[in-house]
């Protein structure tokens, strides 16, 4: 019951069943090994049983309901989140960074426990087992055209169909007067504050052009163009992103003038206006997604302020949109962001701030409940020396 991979071909996960050695090709969008040990689980399999094997990294390969498969997910949860709570004392934090990290390994841990319970899947998607749902559009819609039967986790299936219907019904943003539609594994616009930011900020006199820098969903580019900016050129290097973004831009009408490109930030030229919202976190992202959150070592933010007055038209301004909840939790200090501004040959015109309206910041509960509650958001109006 052992799992390869080799750089040329996909991962494989093996197990036996029926005293007959399998085989299938292993997804995992999170970027997980495929399991090494795989145990048949049905129906039968009692919870504590089923959590037990998950703990030990032993995953379980479903043969039962799909439904009972989602109760048994579930009952999984309930366990992982007892066992990090009320079952022990939790560890007292020394620091706001030493709560970031325990509340991430925390997460970690759990997102590695509950990825244990695998689900069969055709070549089409179609999934072989009783009461299982249609997921055949959510799965293309993130995977693209099927080729083999392959095994994923149930809990990425749930993923891949939440982010179907994020896709489907839209996230409606009232600074567009209109809904963004996001793709799997482009993060979705739910902060809605940042936004507003750029709707709100003055724009340099005689705006012709702007670029938006790593696009996502193509919001921040959607909004320029409605605020009057003649030309937009939005940039990003994640394939999705650029798909997402370009359907997203047509839908509202406004793709005729904003160019979508794959670019590592900047396109050539320099702007009357350059804009951009890295991820706010410096950190080691845990899967494709969470790029949007976590910059490790700050790549995008140093790379954005390095670069940003070469790419500055005369009079021209950049906009940094930043939370300085990383300032909150220890991970990067204020200095460090003002030093990496100086030594970007920039100056600070003015900065915007706004406070977060996102359930965690008023969540006792949450982990990070006293840096989140002390977060803005702030977008920075920075010109060239």
């Amino acid at each position: 019951m052992q799992a390869e991979h080799t750089a040329d071909a996909p991962a494989r996960i093996h197990w036996t069943e029926e005293g007959q050695p399998r085989s299938a090709r292993w997804r995992s969008e999170s970027g997980m090994p495929p399991p090494k040990k795989v145990v048949i689980a049905d129906d039968k399999t009692p919870a504590d049983v089923a959590y037990r094997l998950a703990c030990e990294g032993t995953a379980l390969l479903w043969r039962g309901d799909f439904h009972n498969a989602r109760q048994l997910l579930q009952a999984l949860a309930r366990r992982a989140d007892h066992k990090g709570g009320r079952a022990r004392a939790p560890k007292v934090p020394a620091s706001p960074a030493d709560a970031f990290h325990l509340h991430r390994q925390a997460q970690s841990q759990r997102a590695r426990t509950l990825a244990m319970l695998l689900l069969p899947f055709e070549a089409d998607y179609s999934v072989p087992l009783r009461r299982a749902p249609d997921v055949k559009q959510a799965c293309n819609e993130a995977y693209g055209r099927g080729d083999e039967p392959f095994v994923a986790s149930m809990r990425e299936l749930l993923g891949l169909i939440g982010a179907h219907e994020w896709r489907k019904n839209g996230v409606e943003i009232a600074a567009l007067g209109a809904r963004i539609h996001p793709h799997y594994g482009v993060f979705s616009p739910i902060r809605g504050e940042y936004v507003a930011l750029v709707a709100d900020a003055p724009l340099p006199p005689a705006c012709a052009l702007a670029f938006d820098i790593g696009t996502g969903t193509g919001v921040l580019a959607a909004l320029l163009a409605q605020r009057g900016v003649g030309r937009v050129v939005a940039t990003d290097m994640d394939a999705r992103a650029l798909s997402c973004a370009r359907e997203n831009l047509q839908r509202l009408g406004v793709s005729d003038s904003v160019e979508v490109v794959q670019a590592d930030l900047f396109p050539e030229g320099r702007a009357n206006l350059v804009v951009c919202n890295p991820p706010w976190l410096p950190g080691r992202p845990s899967s494709s997604i969470e790029y949007a959150v976590y910059d490790p070592d700050s790549r995008m933010l140093k790379g954005f302020l390095n670069g940003l007055a070469a790419h500055l038209a005369q009079g021209g301004e950049g906009w940094l949109i930043l939370s300085d909840l990383a300032e909150h939790l220890g991970l990067r200090p204020r200095e460090q962001l003002l030093a990496l501004i100086a030594a970007g040959g920039l100056q600070v015109i003015e900065r915007h701030d706004v406070r977060p309206t996102h359930p965690r910041a008023a969540d006792p509960s949450d982990p990070l409940h006293a840096a989140r509650a002390a977060e803005l958001t702030s977008l920075w109006r920075l010109r060239a020396l």
